[in-house]
């Protein structure tokens, strides 16, 4: 645990910059206040939900995000021949589109409909929606690293390390009387658990449990390729061309993932994506992340659960 506090330190000792960290405050800052202000996701981008424009339209608001982030680094740092590396530019562009046919990725709805003749429309909906991801991120990102990364060395963090899991159980345990207390809470109540009564189980013939089980792991799943391209493809497989600069713009595109969510979730983003960002780098590894993210996310929706009982 020791030694993964002094990555953070030496880290933040190697990249940080004041002109650099404040400018790209600012940059975020602007990004948080034009969307919050104008609900700018909400209302311009999902306005367009099903049709082909909506992962341009996340394209053009994740790209626009990243690239400026990525431009501050490479200015402050004066690593302008950044841009002239097809590499990065390959990277960069393949995580981009991937994330973007994600966000704006429709199809399921279709699917819903047409498994069981759309009996189980809303359960199969959600549940296909978390597990799309492995079509529009996952396989992606595979064929990458097979084809055309010259630098295979474990899949983007996903072979399993015991290094610095310690270290996220302790974060983990920390988050447990932090949920607790937010469950006592009518705001946190209506938006959690996210499973909700489908009649799935009187569909299938089978207790309430079992579809609520198979919902929650979807809903677990869902978090892997979060991990796995913010984290994995960007900070470890992006460190190849950025070295620590892969941090920084990686925490201000994941900000953005965050936009159709509470303003504090969107602003807490930062400090615990900038955290998994340089824990990855430096134990080449996401399965930390994962550990984090699915204890965080489970925890809700067991702490939920426990208060409608």
């Amino acid at each position: 645990m020791k030694a993964l506090w002094r990555d953070l330190r030496d880290h933040i000792r190697t990249d940080f910059r004041l002109d650099l960290y404040a400018v790209t405050a600012l940059w975020v800052a602007l990004l948080l206040a034009v969307n919050y202000y104008f609900d700018f996701e909400d209302h311009y981008i999902n306005a367009h939900q099903g049709k082909p424009i909506w992962p341009v339209l996340y394209f053009c608001l994740y790209t626009t995000a990243y690239y400026v982030s990525v431009w501050l680094w490479t200015y402050f740092h004066d690593r302008t021949d950044i841009w002239r590396s097809r590499e990065f530019w390959l990277r960069s562009g393949t995580a981009l589109v991937c994330y973007s046919i994600y966000a704006g990725f429709y199809a399921h709805s279709n699917w819903s409909r047409q498994l069981f003749d759309g009996q189980i429309y809303v359960f199969a909906y959600y549940c296909l929606h978390n597990l799309q991801s492995v079509l529009t991120i996952v396989l992606p990102l595979y064929l990458f690293y097979a084809l055309a990364d010259r630098y295979r060395s474990g899949f983007y963090g996903m072979v399993p390390k015991r290094e610095g899991l310690v270290l996220y159980a302790v974060m983990l345990a920390l988050m447990i009387p932090l949920i607790t207390l937010a469950s006592f809470q009518p705001d946190f109540l209506q938006s959690y658990p996210t499973y909700h009564d489908t009649s799935a189980n009187e569909f299938f013939g089978v207790p309430e449990w079992v579809t609520a089980l198979v919902y929650e792991l979807c809903y677990g799943w869902d978090f892997v390729p979060t991990e796995l391209l913010f984290r994995g493809f960007l900070v470890i497989g992006m460190s190849r061309i950025l070295g620590n600069g892969a941090v920084l713009p990686m925490v201000i595109w994941y900000c953005c993932i965050h936009f159709g969510r509470p303003l504090g979730e969107a602003v807490s983003s930062l400090f615990g994506g900038y955290l998994l960002g340089v824990l990855a780098l430096s134990t080449r590894s996401i399965w930390g992340g994962l550990l984090l993210h699915i204890g965080i996310a489970w925890g809700m929706e067991i702490a939920a659960f426990l208060q409608s009982w």
